[in-house]
């Protein structure tokens, strides 16, 4: 199936894939990817189709409403799953330890938690990171120039508002589908 996500993603939707063109299953088995801007639902099957492109497995987290019949089977056949963002459960510490139970395990959020505008990132992504002692790779879902941007393995130091100034310098300048909510 390789082959037909190639063919929608290059040649029917022109997308292209930037920066660091060999990540690959044998070298990142597991990280923290964080997919900037989230502006669409369109965000969610170019994801899907770039993780064919890159040949890796890819996993995600989404709120649990979205997993119930008829689509909850579909979106966990994905690699999807469900969060239940109103438990008082600590959810850094519970999806953290997702990679613990895991050989291989990337895991997908969008750090603006939600697909509007927003002036503040939400921090979770970058401690789970922290607590599994596994990379952040940053990905763009840059619209306006068809390109998905990947980004080198970032290991999260001790300074939170330097890594996030990092951070959001890979992402200066993309748009995404809805370009004002970028």
């Amino acid at each position: 199936m390789q082959w037909l996500a190639k063919l929608i993603y290059y040649k029917i939707l022109g997308w292209q894939v930037v920066g660091n063109t060999n990540i690959s299953k044998d070298t990142i088995k597991k990280a923290v990817i964080i997919a900037v801007p989230h502006t669409s639902w369109h965000d969610f099957y170019i994801g899907i189709l770039l993780r064919k492109v890159v040949n890796i497995n890819i996993n995600f987290i989404g709120k649990k409403e979205l997993f119930v019949f008829p689509l909850g089977w579909f979106f966990k056949a994905l690699g999807g799953s469900p969060i239940d963002r109103k438990s008082n459960e600590n959810k850094v510490a519970a999806i953290a330890k997702l990679f613990e139970k895991h050989d291989e395990f990337r895991m997908t959020i969008a750090p603006e938690g939600t697909r509007k505008k927003v002036k503040q990132w939400r921090s979770g992504f970058y401690y789970i990171a922290k607590q599994a002692n596994v990379p952040i790779i940053m990905i763009t879902f840059d619209f306006e120039n068809k390109q998905n941007n990947i980004s080198e393995p970032f290991y999260p130091t001790n300074n939170i508002s330097k890594d996030l100034e990092f951070m959001h310098a890979f992402f200066k300048g993309v748009n995404g589908k809805i370009s004002e909510y970028s």
